[in-house]
């Protein structure tokens, strides 16, 4: 185990609170539990800390100026993402300057598809989508007529349908160029899963915050933010300084083992705890469940084998905990960077300037987007490409992908610097799907963009659900403060 010396000062007056998992989740919640009074300590097993949304570290002997710049993916907030960027602005980043703002725009290459145009940049929701539909390019009036009747009838219905809806149910009365430059785009980006296999009820509520929603400061709901700075300063490094100036204990590198269940509370390595999170991947979490001893199985004569960690009912409660953690299924994401050149050997970057593109995919052109990373603070000519719900291995997905920009962007001098496929980048948001929730028993929640919740795994599900944790545990006051621990 590494024994790096933590970072900040522990106290001995606080309620104590040790979160496993340093992501977007963890530190959201390590966040929240500090401002409310808590003691908070944070174990990552990693060496580097924000989960899926950290930067990469680079090779030994690469390239400084192209490897180092790299994340592992590439990733997009919305202006609906009120709770992240909330936080975001309360650890000091200044958004303006982090965030690339541009209005809704999924055109691919050649100008056609949905985009917000200029002039209507400032209308308020829906107007600005209305005259995203009406200005089309490549769209008839069939298509831009079936859009506004279905959005409509979405809003009038409250954005609900049922829960064992898919998306491609939801969607069936659509035009087909509506739903291969609209619908599906957007239900790739945001849940990670094929039409055929993703929950309407999820994507409905992602569009009713994205389309028709607030927004948070001067930016709308719609609106694309696209980082300028790594993953690494976007979140996990404010949050770690902003905690370690207020006395938490930050520990990268240190792998949680087991929980051991206390009379008052919990113990982890020989410290006492009054409460755990766990903000760790759902398997890592159903193991660290079992290992404390919750969620056995009943004796044959019907009684809970509870071993004095608590009643029947809470082992009852962990068994469906742990069986809903476990039944998760995955979709992986796969990001090609690659560095792109003109004939010249300068260079080159995306058509018309843009920071990013749609790109028309298929089974052999797998990417659904293009991002020009030298116009987000990185190398010029750095790229990078983006397949939602991957399949295939690594070498023939570059290779697809790299086939695809030639093709559809006319990049002929194309260098692959590094492609990354996180295998289990999300859960598969399936309709009807029965995520685990929040607490596990007394003492013991639980956070992580798969938690239950209305989103799905996105860094605005990851922060929503690390807050909303840190605000169960404050309101159950379990145990009181002063238990002398």
């Amino acid at each position: 185990m590494n024994q790096q010396q933590p970072i900040g000062l522990a106290g001995d007056n606080k309620r104590r609170l040790a979160v496993v998992g340093g992501g977007w989740a963890g530190l959201a919640a390590a966040v929240r539990t500090t401002e409310l009074g808590w003691q908070v300590e944070v174990f990552e097993a990693a060496r580097q800390w924000g989960g899926r949304a950290r930067a990469l570290a680079a090779h030994a002997g690469s390239d400084p100026a192209g490897m180092a710049t790299l994340d592992n993916g590439q990733h997009i907030l919305i202006g609906g993402y009120s709770a992240t960027l909330g936080l975001l602005q309360q650890l000091g980043v200044e958004l303006e300057s982090a965030l690339l703002q541009l209005p809704l725009d999924l055109r691919y290459a050649d100008g056609s598809g949905l985009a917000v145009p200029a002039w209507a940049a400032r209308w308020p929701p829906p107007l600005d989508l209305l005259a995203a539909i009406l200005g089309a390019r490549g769209w008839d009036w069939r298509d831009r007529f079936a859009l506004l009747r279905t959005s409509l009838r979405w809003r009038a219905n409250g954005f609900t349908c049922a829960a064992d809806l898919s998306v491609a149910g939801l969607c069936a009365g659509l035009p087909p160029r509506v739903i291969d430059e609209l619908i599906e785009p957007l239900c790739l980006s945001a849940l990670n899963t094929p039409l055929a296999q993703a929950s309407a009820a999820v994507l409905l509520r992602v569009l009713q915050d994205a389309l028709f929603g607030a927004g948070f400061g001067r930016w709308r709901g719609a609106d694309l933010l696209l980082p300028r700075v790594g993953l690494d300063e976007l979140l996990p490094g404010p949050a770690l300084r902003w905690l370690a100036g207020r006395g938490a204990r930050l520990h990268a590198g240190r792998r949680v083992t087991a929980l051991q269940r206390q009379p008052e509370g919990w113990r982890i390595e020989a410290q006492d705890y009054d409460a755990v999170l766990l903000a760790c991947p759902p398997r890592e979490a159903a193991r660290l469940v079992r290992s404390a001893g919750l969620g056995e199985m009943s004796n044959p004569n019907g009684s809970s084998e509870s071993n004095g960690l608590g009643s029947g009912l809470a082992d009852q409660a962990s068994r469906h905990w742990i069986a809903r953690a476990e039944a998760l299924d995955y979709e992986a994401i796969a990001t090609v960077y690659a560095q792109a050149q003109r004939a010249d050997g300068s260079p080159a970057g995306l058509p018309h300037g843009a920071a990013m593109v749609a790109l028309r995919s298929s089974r052999e052109a797998p990417a659904q987007f293009a991002f020009d990373r030298g116009r987000l603070g990185g190398p010029a000519g750095l790229l990078a490409f983006v397949v939602s719900a991957s399949r295939g291995e690594r070498a023939e997905i570059e290779r697809q992908v790299l086939a695809q920009a030639r093709e559809q962007l006319g990049l002929n001098r194309l260098q692959a610097l590094r492609t990354v496929v996180e295998k289990r980048a999300t859960f598969a948001c399936t309709p009807g799907l029965q995520r685990p929730g929040a607490e596990i028993a007394p003492g013991l929640w639980a956070a992580g963009d798969y938690v239950a919740g209305p989103y799905p795994a996105t860094l605005e599900g990851a922060v929503r659900s690390g807050q909303q944790a840190a605000e169960g545990l404050q309101a159950g006051c379990w145990p009181a403060a002063g238990s002398g621990r």
